[in-house]
C-alpha cells in the first residue's frame, strides 16, 4: 500500500458535502483505492443510540467504550473537559489507507476541494484560504482563481481528490477547527 494521503472538502453548511462524500467514494474504491473518512461534527453527536448498553457504559462514566461485533468495531472517546483533538492526531489514529478525505475541519491547512453552491447565500472560502485546489459548484465561477468542476462530474472530483492528496506527513498542524 502506498502512503496514506489525506484532502478535505470545504463548505458552507447545507453545500452538499456529505453527498458529495457518498457520491464520490464509490468511484474510488472502483479504481482500486481503500478509503477512510474523517468527519468533523459539532458538540454532542452520538454514535450509538440512547438506552443502548454502549451509551449507558459513556452516560455511567467510562471515558472510553470499544463496540466490537462480527461486522465492526468502534472506539468512542469522552474528552470530559479536554480540547478537541487535532485533525493530525486523528489521522494517525486510523488504519493504513490509501486516500483520506476529510469533511469539515474547514480552518486547517490541508489540501481542500471546496463545495459550493450560490443558493446557500454565502461567500467562497476561496480566495481566502490558500488551501482550497479546486471548487466543485452547480454553476459557472468565472471570478475562481483555481480549477472548477461540476459538482455531478464526479469522475472528475475523484481525479481531483487524487491528483491533490497530500501524504499524511505533509500535513501540519491546526490553524483551528470549524
Amino acid at each position: 500500500m502506498t502512503a496514506m494521503r489525506v484532502i478535505g472538502l470545504a463548505g458552507w453548511s447545507g453545500s452538499g458535502k456529505t453527498t458529495l462524500v457518498t457520491k464520490v467514494i464509490p468511484v474510488l474504491v472502483g479504481r482500486g483505492l481503500k478509503i477512510a473518512t474523517v468527519k468533523h461534527a459539532h458538540h454532542d453527536f452520538d454514535t450509538d443510540q440512547p438506552g443502548k448498553d454502549s451509551w449507558l457504559h459513556r452516560q455511567a462514566g467510562a471515558s472510553e467504550v470499544a463496540i466490537v461485533s462480527s461486522r465492526r468495531w468502534a472506539i468512542v472517546h469522552e474528552l470530559g473537559g479536554d480540547a478537541e483533538p487535532p485533525l493530525t492526531d486523528m489521522l494517525a489514529k486510523l488504519s493504513p489507507v490509501d486516500l483520506v478525505i476529510v469533511e469539515g475541519f474547514k480552518r486547517h491547512p490541508h489540501p481542500k476541494l471546496e463545495v459550493y453552491r450560490a443558493a446557500v447565500g454565502k461567500p467562497l472560502l476561496h480566495p481566502d484560504d490558500d488551501c482550497i485546489v479546486a471548487i466543485a459548484t452547480d454553476a459557472p465561477l468565472p471570478q475562481a482563481q483555481v480549477p472548477v468542476v461540476m459538482l455531478d462530474d464526479i469522475e472528475s472530483i475523484a481525479n481531483v481528490l487524487q491528483a491533490e492528496a497530500l501524504p499524511r506527513e505533509q500535513i501540519g498542524p491546526s490553524r483551528g477547527n470549524g
